[in-house]
């Protein structure tokens, strides 16, 4: 696979074949996106806020929404804008066209018409085309991120980056082992190096778009070292095609120390790989994705956990949190519990606004912890790729020695098995392939070996599937009953 930048030749001969894929495609200009990018006022570019969010120490809002019809998405967005005081907005993609199942979005399009009301469970940007996705972006005053979960997103990131969109998430590893079957990394990684080349094309023209690499993954018990090594080779993959301003994420796991850490690790990890890189010409922000796993279903159990997240975020010092709705255990929200957990959050991170975590000796054992697992894994990625992190990263991931938890892709071995200790951090069970350092695999060893003591009971699989749960039955840690 290549994976240096690619020329103006090449990837404007694949632009052909990409624009063909659906009518919305066809006849679209790079020279009039760019052109459209211009008249868009700073306030409204998402790179801006990012830089200022983090020249400022603050903390801004996300939450996840997108509708089948315009009219309605529009309605939700400037909802969530007002109503639910939202710094940043998305535009959710629906499953039909993160799958490029252009003609099931159309079908869905026309049954949401009759039914006024969405059937799909989010936007279908691409069967909408171009200035349907501008009339969206005009709507609100407030910046709008595309978030969707595509292994091929080229034809997308055209509609919508010429549609003014000024931030695009993803990346051929994150949308590819945690939402995909049969895949191959090859391919995703090649698709999202193109989308890459495309925001480096605008950036390589004045206009600045945003980057976001999806960090939690699977989302369930992932392993902190796991999501950072993703995060580091997704971003070394953008910044290779021209991308200036990259937002790295990582989705909460539960326990404060650890989350705050992996949040301080990530930003350390980022800028010493990307340096090692050669690439000093960067904007980095973060992402703090409140907890994606189970919730539950009680409306005031489920704020509990939103605040909760919201404050390890802030805590975390990140540049923006991803929030979660009190509707988590239920399905897709109304607008009304997505401006709750918006107001939740706010009031959570405007409370901690002055205030500061100090972290001492405990956070930095568990920071210097992850940052040696990564290197760990980064260095079999550089052995096995001869020094090229990208193509190393899909010799890892089939080796097994980078090993995404219960993702469903084929090629993903699916042999790492984390649980928590007795204080809820995330630790591995079984380490399938990983390589990692004798003394790291005793620590983990030993801190599980301390929590089978204390609940009376070996270490064991259900402690795995117990831990899956607790947090949707009141608890972090899964203890026997």
């Amino acid at each position: 696979m290549k994976t240096g930048r690619i020329s103006m030749d090449e990837f404007l001969s694949e632009r052909e074949q990409v624009l063909k894929s659906w009518p919305t495609g066809e006849g679209l200009s790079l020279e009039k996106g760019l052109e459209y990018q211009g008249t868009i006022p700073v306030e409204k570019n998402f790179a801006h806020w990012m830089k200022k969010a983090i020249d400022e120490k603050k903390t801004l809002l996300q939450p996840r929404a997108g509708v089948a019809l315009v009219d309605e998405h529009i309605k939700l967005l400037q909802y969530l804008e007002t109503e639910g005081q939202a710094d940043l907005l998305p535009t959710t993609i629906d499953a039909y066209t993160r799958q490029n199942r252009y003609e099931e979005a159309q079908t869905g399009i026309a049954k949401s018409i009759a039914a006024k009301t969405s059937l799909l469970n989010g936007f279908p940007a691409v069967n909408h085309g171009l200035e349907e996705c501008r009339r969206v972006t005009e709507s609100v005053k407030s910046p709008i991120q595309v978030r969707h979960g595509t292994p091929d997103a080229r034809l997308l990131a055209e509609i919508t980056l010429a549609g003014g969109f000024t931030s695009f998430e993803g990346g051929g590893i994150s949308y590819n082992i945690p939402y995909a079957k049969k895949v191959s990394l090859e391919t995703s990684m090649a698709h999202w190096r193109w989308v890459d080349r495309l925001i480096g094309f605008y950036e390589d023209h004045g206009i600045h778009i945003n980057r976001e690499p999806f960090g939690p993954l699977t989302g369930t018990l992932v392993p902190p070292f796991v999501a950072l090594t993703v995060a580091v080779i997704e971003g070394i993959a953008a910044l290779t095609q021209g991308v200036k301003s990259i937002t790295l994420g990582y989705g909460q796991g539960g326990n404060l120390v650890q989350d705050v850490a992996a949040m301080y690790a990530l930003r350390e990890l980022a800028d010493e790989y990307f340096k090692r890189e050669g690439f000093n010409d960067y904007e980095l922000s973060t992402v703090f994705h409140q907890w994606m796993g189970g919730f539950p279903e009680d409306e005031a159990k489920a704020f509990s956990v939103i605040t909760w997240g919201a404050t390890v975020g802030r805590f975390a010092k990140a540049t923006k949190i991803i929030v979660k709705t009190p509707h988590e255990a239920m399905g897709i929200p109304t607008k009304e519990a997505n401006a709750q957990g918006l107001l939740a959050s706010r009031q959570a991170i405007n409370m901690l606004s002055e205030q500061v975590l100090p972290v001492g000796p405990t956070f930095r054992r568990e920071i210097d912890l992850i940052k040696a697992e990564v290197n760990c894994i980064m260095d079999k990625i550089y052995e096995l790729g001869l020094g090229d992190a990208q193509e190393g990263s899909i010799a890892a991931i089939k080796a097994g020695v980078l090993d995404v938890p219960f993702a469903p892709a084929s090629v993903n071995h699916g042999k790492l098995l984390p649980m928590r200790d007795d204080e809820g951090y995330i630790r591995i069970y079984n380490w399938g392939k990983i390589p990692m350092a004798e003394e790291i695999k005793a620590f983990h060893a030993q801190r599980l070996n301390d929590r089978a003591k204390s609940e009376g009971r070996t270490v064991c699989f259900q402690m795995v599937t117990d831990d899956i749960y607790a947090i949707s039955k009141g608890k972090l840690v899964g203890r026997p009953r």
